[in-house]
């Protein structure tokens, strides 16, 4: 139920910010200054900004608490409450502003948060990674296997509808070069359909593996499996409900696991330069 719930707010929440961010300007254009619906225009307009500027202009990580939205947010809400509720008397018409900044909580406490990754036993640093199957664009399939001898990065991630996961694809392969160097595996994974794999291997064009996880098998494998994981509506692309936890491992030559990555925010990503830093160290 938890999944479901976190489907549907992160489909719903901006949209819900957006309008209140239309409904104020309108408000404030027609009847002119009300400190609380200004106090809900940068509520609003700050979570909406948000949302625009990752698919518009994506990065590939945030810092956990969003300190430069989380201020505005706050400072509106501040305003709002105030004027609404102390000054002109009227709490009801603050109720949006609350809603909204609950909303934002909630967004940054609630949904961003993947609990209990740290348990997983399988992936700690030092154990071998457990050997399992893939699919390449054309589902031929391939063992993991095929990649011991060199070491290797092995990068899960949702799909090419999440921008955080395309910005962090993005910055790996801007370091290929570098990778080569090392004779690196780099090995991109999601259970997305083949054919948004292939696209995303067309459009980077670089020596690297972009396999599918068919139906999320590897990751229940290796307890990364995130059910309900994408947002409410995506579905209609194509996409299957559940996914996979973003997650980073990377092997020595022998397959043993020298870093993992389980990250338990997914705004929160390691930098390529990490990679490097920790295949240097191994390469030493």
């Amino acid at each position: 139920m938890n999944s479901i719930l976190k489907s549907i707010f992160i489909s719903v929440f901006p949209v819900i910010a957006l309008y209140f961010a239309i409904d104020s300007v309108v408000h404030l254009v027609n009847h002119g200054i009300s400190y609380r619906y200004i106090g809900r225009l940068i509520i609003a307009s700050s979570i909406a900004l948000l949302f625009i500027m990752i698919f518009i202009k994506p990065v590939a990580r945030t810092d956990a608490n969003l300190k430069s939205y989380t201020i505005p947010v706050a400072l509106g809400f501040l305003i709002s409450l105030v004027s609404g509720g102390v000054i002109e008397g009227d709490i009801n018409g603050s109720l949006p502003s609350i809603g909204l900044f609950l909303g934002w909580v909630l967004y940054i406490k609630w949904y961003s948060i993947f609990n209990k990754r740290a348990s997983n036993d399988l992936l700690k640093i030092g154990k071998k990674l457990p050997s399992f199957e893939l699919q390449d664009s054309e589902k031929n399939k391939i063992d993991s296997s095929s990649f011991i001898g060199n070491p290797s990065i092995f990068l899960f991630y949702r799909g090419n509808w999440c921008p955080l996961c395309m910005a962090q694809i993005k910055e790996i392969a801007s370091q290929y070069k570098e990778l080569e160097k090392r004779k690196v595996n780099m090995v991109l994974i999601s259970p997305q359909p083949h054919k948004y794999t292939k696209s995303l291997a067309k459009k980077f064009d670089v020596n690297f593996n972009f396999l599918v996880d068919e139906g999320n098998k590897v990751a229940r494998q290796l307890n990364i499996f995130a059910k309900n994981g994408i947002p409410m509506g995506f579905q209609t692309l194509g996409y299957d409900s559940d996914s996979v936890l973003p997650t980073v491992l990377i092997t020595n030559k022998e397959g043993r696991i020298i870093f993992a990555d389980l990250t338990d925010n997914y705004r929160v990503r390691p930098e390529p330069e990490t990679f490097l830093a920790i295949l240097d160290k191994q390469l030493i």
